[in-house]
């Protein structure tokens, strides 16, 4: 489908004005060229925030901000003419300060050619304005703060146990909040070998960090801030690749920590810890930052596209973005372009919005990673004389028998029954809670500040109960923990009444698989948007990472959002470029044709759960070759992109799909089409035969049934004679 199906551009002369989010955002941007129409005046526009992103006040000063000027054309990845390269840059460093003497020469915060052509530079909106009407520009695009995409509060506890070996020589470029590079996760082991020949990044120097500090692990470290603002850091930030929020270090840990690090949490073993693909290299490349008030955290636009263009230049092989956004062609997603061409694996997060907003990096260069659950940690309350209740518990250890105490009938003296109900720190009377268990609510403070205040009462365990629906979290506790829900705390209470000085035991149960869904707050795809999106989902729900010990007074966390998944993604992509050597489009085929699919609609699961065994295999894959993207977004390409995804409208309900059998033996290949309720498809051919290579186009006709409403989904499936099943989702639009 073409990118102006999605509404954002309009393929007419005239003005166009495009809805992205960031309260105080000023957008302003020319129409294309090709089938897309060629707009000549452009406006800024003042725009509504979004869950996903925010307007940085750090970027305005007066009538000035900075703003993110992208020229026409491609950067250095995607240039295909006969220039050398060195020459080339030149020509884009002469078209920049060409368009910059237009608003009086001044000196840009950044500079692009690689990944784009463009500049960062600060600007009145008068300026912008003259910028956004020259023929030469093609977006011009106030700077502003977008949001890590991994902060929701609900935890499972799943702790990252990944393979042994994977990804080998393969580099992850992580855009993110930095590294704390001490953590054995980090480490120069001796089976990482050399450095690979085709990075060529630099270890840049800055607070707390010198060129010692990158090793064969990570082999490469960038930091970028003049988007952000210097000044408006928090004091303790470290102008250097170190982690100053955890985000990046727990999203490294997550993609390629070492394999075999033992986990251990208040003296308990949680058992060993290793990264999706934990032979891979890790390049940083620090673009998102920590401010005086938290809610101001995060990373700028500006630092944003030079992170990733500094990462394209480096020659990473996969790009990992946990960084949510707007669900359009902003110059974030344009520089995300100019790394795809450079055939790097982009991977980047759909957002934590949920049914607020659509999920973001709506391109089809970028595959697009939401949330799905996973695995649970367990544990029981065993009382001495009546039911046994079921809950979260992350702990290995039991607690018990022990007295059982209500939090509220034990308060210390000087404090309120109220505070201590929900265990307050400091609110609970040592003398009365000393080797007992905890009975205490959900609410006013953190989780796991609770079990902080039992143990500081010296108690040894603590069951937590919700007051209100909500969910039961696995926490790394300060004392084992059991949680329950809001019916078993009252059984709870019940019991406690009747039995004064009643014993009870909490005990693990491990860890229990669940049915994979995706969580309310994992963003979902526009239904009218080009590309279906989010491409696949991943576990992100409660994963274990490792965090810096200054940051959170802790070395490891759980956290939940579609950063989780993103990470996880990345790594899988490592592994599969080790082990194959595919092309970038091969590989993020792979890993949606071999996922999982959740049930419900594909807009908010897209081909399914990633599923890495199954991805090493896929039998066939849809190749894009890299220069159809920038000719799909300029609207000249003749045909419709091949990927792994199809969207079709009603009138408009018939496609075609190249699929190339990556396998080692000639085969045959029968086709299937599932879950569509109101529609008839149907394939053609209906079976195939391909030898090593070869490749073969398919076509799909979905005709509506009588009476049937408008609007389905579902998949076209191709078996191998060998047990292959390469799946991709198909929505039917109204």
């Amino acid at each position: 489908m073409a990118p102006s199906h999605n509404g954002k551009f309009v393929g007419r002369m005239g003005t166009v004005m495009e809805s992205e989010s960031g309260p105080g955002r000023s957008v302003v941007r020319r129409g294309l060229t090709g089938a897309l129409g060629i707009a000549l005046v452009a406006l800024p526009l003042t725009l509504s925030a979004a869950p996903t992103a925010s307007a940085a006040p750090s970027v305005v000063v007066g009538d000035d901000a900075i703003y993110l000027v992208t020229l026409d054309g491609p950067g250095l990845s995607g240039y295909r003419g006969f220039l050398p390269r060195a020459i080339s840059q030149l020509r884009m460093l002469g078209q920049q300060d060409t368009a910059l003497g237009l608003v009086g020469d001044p000196t840009p915060v950044a500079r692009w050619t690689t990944a784009l052509n463009g500049f960062a530079v600060r600007l009145t909106r008068a300026e912008a304005h003259t910028l956004a009407a020259e023929p030469s520009v093609s977006l011009v695009e106030r700077n502003a703060v977008r949001k890590l995409a991994g902060r929701t509060s609900t935890r499972a506890g799943l702790a990252a146990t990944g393979p042994h070996r994977g990804g080998a020589g393969v580099v992850i470029g992580m855009v993110d909040s930095g590294i704390h590079p001490e953590s054995p996760l980090f480490a120069d082991v001796p089976s990482l070998r050399s450095v690979p020949q085709r990075f060529v990044g630099d270890c840049t120097t800055g607070q707390d960090w010198d060129a010692d500090t990158c090793n064969r692990k990570i082999v490469g470290a960038r930091w970028f801030v003049d988007g952000f603002g210097r000044d408006h850091l928090r004091t303790a930030s470290s102008l250097s690749a170190r982690d100053d929020d955890g985000h990046g270090t727990q999203m490294s840990s997550i993609a390629a920590g070492n394999p075999g690090i033992t986990v251990r949490v208040e003296h308990q073993r949680l058992g060993n810890y290793g990264g999706a693909a934990p032979q891979a290299r890790l390049a940083v490349y620090k673009a998102c930052w920590t401010a005086p008030d938290p809610h101001d955290d995060g990373c700028a636009t500006a630092d944003l596209v030079s992170a990733i263009d500094a990462a394209t230049r480096d020659g990473v092989d996969v790009l990992n973005l946990s960084v949510g956004g707007p669900d359009g062609f902003d110059t974030v997603e344009r520089a995300l372009l100019g790394a795809a061409e450079a055939d790097i694996v982009v991977v980047a997060a759909a957002g934590n919005g949920g049914q607020r907003s659509y999920a973001a990096h709506a391109s089809p260069w970028v595959t697009t990673v939401g949330a799905s659950t996973g695995v649970a940690r367990r544990g029981r309350v065993e009382l001495s004389s009546g039911p046994t209740l079921t809950g979260a518990m992350s702990a290995t250890r039991a607690a018990g028998p022990a007295r059982l105490v209500v939090g509220a009938r034990v308060a210390a003296p000087g404090t309120t029954r109220e505070a201590a109900r929900v265990c307050t720190p400091g609110s609970l009377d040592a003398a009365r809670v000393s080797g007992a268990i905890v009975l205490c609510e959900r609410g006013e403070v953190g989780r796991i500040d609770k079990s902080a205040a039992v143990r500081r009462a010296d108690g040894v365990g603590m069951v937590l109960m919700n007051v209100t629906p909500g969910s039961l979290d696995a926490d790394l506790h300060s004392v084992p923990t059991v949680h329950v829900d809001r019916t078993d705390g009252r059984v709870l209470k019940r019991w406690v009444a009747r039995h004064p000085g009643g014993r009870v035991t909490l005990s693990p149960l491990g860890v229990e698989h669940q049915r994979a869904r995706v969580p309310v707050w994992s963003n979902g795809g526009d239904p009218s948007g080009a590309v279906l999106k989010p491409d696949v989902v991943a576990p992100s729900v409660g994963i274990l990472g490792a965090i810096p010990p200054d940051v959170r007074g802790a070395r490891w966390d759980f956290v939940s959002g579609t950063s989780a998944g993103t990470a996880f993604t990345s790594g899988t992509a490592a592994v599969l470029l080790r082990r194959h050597g595919w092309s970038a489009p091969s590989v993020r085929s792979a890993l949606a044709t071999t996922a999982s699919p959740l049930g419900g609609s594909v807009l908010r699961s897209g081909a399914g759960r990633v599923r890495p065994g199954r991805a090493a295999d896929p039998g066939l894959v849809y190749a894009v070759p890299v220069e159809d993207y920038r000719a799909w977004l300029d609207g000249v390409l003749p045909n419709d992109l091949n990927t792994p995804s199809l969207v079709l409208t009603e009138g408009d309900a018939t496609a075609q799909r190249t699929v190339t059998n990556v396998g080692r033996r000639t085969l045959y290949f029968s086709s299937r089409a599932t879950g569509f309720s109101r529609h008839s498809v149907t394939v053609t051919p209906a079976a195939i035969r391909l030898d090593p290579g070869e490749s073969t186009t398919w076509t799909v006709r979905v005709d509506s049934r009588a009476g049937a409403q408008p609007g389905d989904d579902g998949f076209i499936t191709w078996r191998g004679a060998n047990g292959t099943r390469t799946r991709i989702p198909v929505l039917l639009t109204r």
